[in-house]
């Protein structure tokens, strides 16, 4: 699968151990059973454990995912101890372990689960990897919080970490590696639910793009980075007045310490106060910005939804506003640039530095944050 070798840095490798997490019903399963059913029909001897459904639960999924006539050994059980002799039987070369808190060891009193259950059991499932030379994929699930449930050790015991994200009304799936000890740990790959499983996404850069683009106040195209790949994402902003005393601020897909150090640079160094208003800020599609490149985007969705006024047609944004105002370069810019303009986009604000040339792109650069604002929002300052 084109998406899962990119974020695994090329494949999967022999006498390895991944921990993949995510949310309940994200697609885990899914995906690791389509993964299983490929590799099993390229002659790869395949095992997948369930410790959570009946082997008839299994079986009907595959059917839906139309991968039942795979040669995959399935079983269902929790039994460390019998699952451990099985494999040694078995001398598989992939297994799946679906998932790790339902294992259980019987040189331990401790309840399935516990941290010192999941622990011994994560410990033994890698050194029988290690020394089978099989590649070993555990299950893992989530706390409230979205880290892997169990104890942090778990993570050290393993060669990579993935999480497996997505909003639940949304068809976008998104397998992050946060460790990879076998390639990069800022590669994304993305999916597609489909009615028959996963797919990988046909054109990822454009996916988390809305159909009317940037065509209304408050909306504003940001260019990502996702390891070596340029993602575009849209950001949107709504700014109104508040009928309260205290205003809200809500975020969705980005961190809510940028928003208000965003908010406090306008006030501080554009004299445009949000003081008394209530501020909502999203990125389309379920997609989250984890880095400081999204600033000028979410600046500009922020500052065309006070003016209400859409930004320039076929525009894109991105670069990092600091504290004194100024909008610092950000990495790879150029190839950011040369992604917006295969998508269709003929205008991009930048900060200074950039490359001043790429074709079918008018390049506006942006030394400050004011800069913007008197561009986009001529008349909210001193509002």
């Amino acid at each position: 699968v084109e998406e899962l070798d990119r974020v695994f840095g090329g494949g999967i490798v022999p006498s390895s151990a991944t921990l993949i997490g995510g949310d309940p019903g994200i697609g885990k399963s899914t995906l690791l059973l389509q993964v299983a059913a490929r590799l099993a029909r390229n002659g790869v001897k395949t095992v997948y454990v369930s410790g959570e459904e009946a082997a008839a639960q299994i079986q009907e999924r595959a059917k839906r995912l139309k991968v039942a006539e795979s040669p995959v050994d399935l079983a269902t059980e929790t039994d460390l101890r019998k699952i451990l002799s099985a494999l040694k039987a078995a001398n598989p070369d992939f297994v799946v372990i679906d998932s790790i808190q339902t294992m259980w060891s019987d040189s331990l009193e401790a309840a399935p689960g516990s941290v010192s259950q999941v622990r011994a059991c994560a410990q033994e499932l890698t050194r029988w990897a290690k020394k089978s030379g099989a590649a070993l994929v555990l299950v893992g699930h989530v706390t409230k919080e979205g880290n892997i449930a169990g104890p942090r050790v778990v993570e050290h015991m393993v060669d990579a970490v993935f999480y497996f994200e997505g909003e639940r009304g949304h068809q976008f799936r998104i397998l992050r590696a946060v460790k990879n000890r076998f390639g990069p740990t800022d590669e994304i790959g993305i999916f597609e639910m489909h009615q028959y499983g996963l797919a990988p996404a046909k054109e990822p850069s454009a996916l988390f793009l809305s159909a009317d683009g940037d065509a209304e106040g408050g909306a504003a195209v940001f260019a990502a980075m996702e390891g070596s790949r340029p993602v575009l994402a849209e950001v949107q902003a709504l700014v109104a007045k508040s009928a309260y005393g205290t205003p809200r601020r809500s975020v969705v897909g980005w961190d809510g310490g940028r928003l208000a150090m965003l908010l406090a640079v306008l006030e501080a160094r554009c004299g445009i106060s949000l003081a008394g208003m209530d501020v909502y800020l999203s990125v389309a599609g379920g997609y989250r910005i984890g880095e400081p490149a999204g600033d000028l985007g979410a600046a500009a969705a922020l500052l065309t939804s006070l003016a209400d006024m859409p930004v320039p047609e076929r525009s894109v944004f991105f670069g990092e506003v600091a504290l004194s105002g100024a909008v610092r370069p950000v990495a790879r810019m150029e190839q950011r640039l040369k992604e917006a303009a295969r998508l269709g986009f003929t205008h991009a604000y930048v900060p200074e530095g950039s490359p001043t040339s790429v074709d079918g792109l008018t390049i506006t650069p942006i030394k400050r944050l004011i800069d913007l604002a008197q561009l986009l929002a001529p008349d909210a300052q001193n509002a």
